[in-house]
């Protein structure tokens, strides 16, 4: 994966977009309740952040759920390339949508599902809320209510929450007294909308898999499982079954729906199957304490999923010497396979052999030339040298990952570090600016542009962009 600690920015572990506590107006922290799937888990930033929940990025999977999710995107009407995927690392089995054409997806429900079908339904289902305008006519129906109201129903939905999570369920019913004493306008509003719009997003799903020649069947056993499981008990339960209610008409109305395509009884082919276990494999070995992965994945499994897994948890533990055989042993079965090579490459990085990563990094990056993520690793072995004839094509790889991705905290860091070493002192205080500005940091960014400003060429694109940081004011301004 991209990274699993502080020495590899941007990576696979907690981004600069971690949920964390802030002070926001009302109307955002609607724009986040509105979520399809995560209204009662993520109604308030700081229970996210109390429970640890944050993004995490790797260019294998981020490739993987973009080839899952783009024929359901496009069935629906969606240009792909207009909607972002993100990952949270979480255990539980959840999805939502938010902050407008942006599906987040937990890690638990990848590391859950059997197959790939699975996982394509659920995305369908998002798409589904995506493409219905769900969030913005939740807003607008939130919009009518009073502040008083609102906020009462966020409190009380949240130690719904609070209890679920602990066990204590005189905490949730207290919630529950909390959330059913708030406004009736309000919670007709969002019990109609789970109601209505959820059913709509399942029908539309369905609609999309069929149009784009795929089987609802992983979306109709998963539900069928949550249904069952949130009938048990709420103490037990899912998020993705607190946020989406299972009533046994809706799962049945489900069933006829995918029973009636052409496409039901299709399965995953065996190539699609197989990355998808590497996928597994690759996400245990980073987010499993590496004793767990270990004893999950033992020696005698010499599967490339299994390898996968072991290699990671061995460097993470700081065997590299145990970590190389089986980084071998995937590349010598998939000599293309540029994330093979990636993960040697960060493997040999983190372990301070910053020399030796280049090669294999500069492989992957050859393999992927569209993972952006695999070039900023790329670029910090590059710096990590500290060879004054690798300063230039660190800059030039880093440039080229903001033009496949855009802008990042790391990006701009590591921008910042490659020009100050270059003695580029102008464009290093432009760089910090605006890894300021992403960190959240306005009034340190200016402090950044006003010495760029000294130091920069008058009219330039470059003089005139920390000038406009100058101008920026506060979001809440």
């Amino acid at each position: 994966m991209t990274s699993c600690n502080r020495s590899c920015a941007e990576q696979f572990a907690p981004t600069d977009e971690a949920v964390r506590p802030t002070r926001r107006p009302l109307n955002r922290i609607l724009s986040v309740v509105a979520a399809a799937a995560v209204f009662l888990s993520a109604v308030l930033p700081q229970v996210a952040q109390a429970r640890g929940i944050s993004l995490i990025r790797d260019s294998e999977v981020e490739a993987l759920m973009r080839e899952y999710a783009n024929p359901v995107f496009r069935a629906a009407g969606l240009n792909p390339t207009d909607v972002r995927v993100h990952l949270v690392g979480e255990n539980s089995i959840n999805a939502f949508v938010a902050g407008g054409q942006r599906v987040f997806i937990h890690t638990g429900l990848l590391l859950q599902a059997e197959t790939p079908n699975v996982v394509i339904g659920v995305l369908a289902h998002e798409a589904g809320h995506i493409a219905g305008g769900h969030l913005a006519r939740l807003r607008r129906q939130l919009d009518k209510a009073s502040t008083a109201a609102i906020v009462g129903m966020l409190v009380g939905a949240a130690a719904v929450v609070g209890g679920a999570a602990s066990g204590a369920s005189g905490a949730a019913q207290a919630g529950q007294g909390v959330l059913l004493g708030g406004s009736e306008v309000v919670r007709r509003s969002v019990l109609s909308y789970q109601r209505a719009q959820e059913a709509a997003a399942d029908q539309a799903a369905v609609s999309y898999l069929e149009r784009s020649g795929q089987s609802s069947r992983g979306m109709l056993e998963l539900f069928q499982t949550l249904a069952d499981q949130s009938l048990v008990s709420l103490q037990f339960a899912d998020p993705y079954v607190l946020s989406h209610p299972m009533p046994r008409q809706r799962i049945a109305l489900l069933e006829r729906l995918a029973h009636g395509s052409p496409f039901f009884s299709k399965t995953d082919t065996a190539d699609l199957l197989k990355r998808h276990r590497l996928m597994q494999g690759k996400l245990h070995g980073y987010l499993l304490d590496p004793r767990e992965t270990l004893r999950r994945y033992p020696r005698t499994d010499t599967s490339l999923p299994a390898r996968y897994a072991r290699a990671i948890a061995y460097y993470r533990s700081g065997e590299i010497g145990n970590a190389l055989p089986e980084i071998e042993a995937l590349i010598a079965a998939q000599p293309n396979n540029g994330y093979f090579w990636e993960v040697k490459g960060q493997a040999l990085f983190e372990s301070g052999r910053a020399s030796d990563a280049i090669a294999p990094l500069r492989k992957a990056a050859d393999l992927e030339p569209r993972a952006p993520l695999i070039r900023i690793m790329l670029a910090q072995a590059l710096l990590g040298t500290n060879r004054d004839g690798y300063i230039q094509p660190a800059i030039e790889h880093l440039r080229a990952a903001r033009r496949m991705e855009g802008s990042s905290v790391a990006l701009h860091r590591h921008l910042a570090i490659a020009y100050g070493r270059q003695g580029n002192i102008g464009m290093a205080e432009l760089e910090s600016a605006e890894a300021a500005i992403r960190g959240g940091d306005l009034a340190l960014a200016k402090q950044f542009a006003t010495r760029a400003k000294g130091k920069l060429e008058r009219g330039t694109p470059q003089y005139v962009r920390a000038n406009d940081i100058l101008r920026l004011n506060p979001p809440d301004s």
